[in-house]
């Protein structure tokens, strides 16, 4: 013998399911875009060369090499946000290239590497551009000296 489901208990069951899949693609949306691996309670200033502009998505990075005071190089791989977000702010793939001289907020990586999250940049023509990171208030700005 079947079980009949009445027209109210399918209606009901198709709207259950449909926002089970609603929340499944938001929860996973906000994992992708998900700044936890970045420390928000400080930032790093950091002067360096651009070894490589980086303009592909899902996002954006520049690689910087920067001199440490005992004369060695570091080398810092900096993320930033989508190019789409970033073209709505007045960025072109053309703007920074290799060799420029540049100086970056960053928000560091919590497990201590050399690289971040950009929260801003100055161009060697001393323009200064963000990138669109959501949420920039809740990253706390600290003053560092440059090394």
């Amino acid at each position: 013998m079947k079980a009949r489901i009445g027209g109210l208990e399918r209606t009901a069951l198709r709207i259950a399911a449909a926002a089970i899949v609603v929340v499944m693609t938001a929860v996973s949306a906000l994992a992708h875009h998900s700044f936890a691996m970045y420390d928000h309670t400080r930032t790093i200033t950091i002067r360096g060369e651009v070894t490589k502009f980086q303009w592909t998505n899902p996002h954006a990075y520049l690689e910087v090499d920067v001199k440490q005071k005992d004369g060695t190089i570091k080398h810092y791989s900096i993320e930033m946000t989508s190019i789409n977000m970033m073209q709505r702010l007045g960025w072109r793939s053309n703007m920074i290239k290799a060799g420029d001289l540049v100086t970056v907020t960053v928000s560091p990586l919590l497990n201590g590497e050399a690289g971040g999250l950009m929260l801003d940049v100055t161009l060697p023509d001393g323009r200064k551009l963000e990138p669109g990171v959501p949420a920039v208030n809740t990253f706390k700005r600290t003053p560092e000296d440059l090394p």
